[in-house]
């Protein structure tokens, strides 16, 4: 089913493999609908508790948009966004489920974008994250203005995005770019951690929170105190709620099902 990406799906963890190595996993039309699909398919599976989304080998997490596949494509820039990009970035942010990124290399241009679109982000220190795009004329893209804002404030997403340097992981994890850098050697052993506890949380619970917070920086308290408690209410019926609430009162680990 897919050309341009592995995917593989054992025991509730998804993992979704960029592999395009020989550009670097740029993005072209083909990969984008490709990780649009796998992120679609992991969200349609009851299976599937969380998601890994990195790149194929040591070099790079995603490098960008393909721009000699962009320009052979006929394509206004726009229309790009809005058929390819955009679906792409709305799959990983509305599926109710945690996505976390294995920063493993640069992350450039709309790659830092699909980086930055994931829940958690652990990156080897030696990765690093470029809005390069005024580099070559344009502003970001792919959700970027959105995220870098909320993220780190107007004034760093300001100077980052008008400067396209690079960042390096420490300094990412310093200003709340990304969560965690680890030296290299010890990337798929935090990984490993964080996917032990998602694989395990309660599902439901995560992924309601996700939702709602997607609406916190456009809504005011009172919409925020409604989304909470419909939410809340939902929880409230569910297995995990029953089994955390049990489990608390009778002193012992839950067995959650992320039902």
């Amino acid at each position: 089913m897919y050309q341009h990406l592995l995917f593989q799906n054992n025991d509730g963890v998804v993992r979704i493999n960029l592999n395009r190595t020989n550009v670097h996993h740029s993005l072209n039309s083909e990969l984008i609908r490709e990780i649009t699909l796998a992120i679609t398919e992991a969200k349609n599976d009851p299976s599937a508790r969380v998601i890994v989304l990195t790149g194929e080998g040591d070099k790079a997490f995603c490098s960008g948009s393909d721009l000699k596949a962009a320009m052979e494509s006929g394509k206004s820039a726009g229309a790009m966004l809005r058929e390819d990009f955009n679906p792409m970035i709305q799959a990983i942010r509305n599926i109710p489920k945690p996505v976390i990124c294995r920063l493993n290399g640069l992350a450039a241009g709309a790659g830092c974008s699909l980086a930055l679109a994931c829940d958690l982000i652990i990156a080897t220190e030696e990765a690093y994250l470029s809005q390069i795009f005024v580099q070559i004329g344009l502003m970001p893209d792919a959700g970027s203005c959105f995220f870098l804002p909320r993220l780190i404030g107007m004034a760093k997403a300001f100077e980052l995005a008008s400067t396209g340097r690079k960042v390096y992981a420490p300094e990412a994890a310093q200003i709340g770019l990304i969560n965690k850098a680890v030296p290299k050697d010890k990337l798929d052993e935090a990984i490993e951690e964080a996917v032990a506890y998602y694989r395990q949380a309660p599902t439901l619970a995560v992924g309601l929170m996700k939702q709602v917070f997607n609406k916190s920086y456009e809504s005011n308290l009172t919409e925020v105190l409604h989304l909470e408690a419909e939410s809340q209410e939902i929880l409230y019926h569910s297995q995990d709620a029953a089994q955390g609430i049990s489990s608390f009162l009778q002193k012992k680990k839950p067995d959650y099902q992320g039902k």
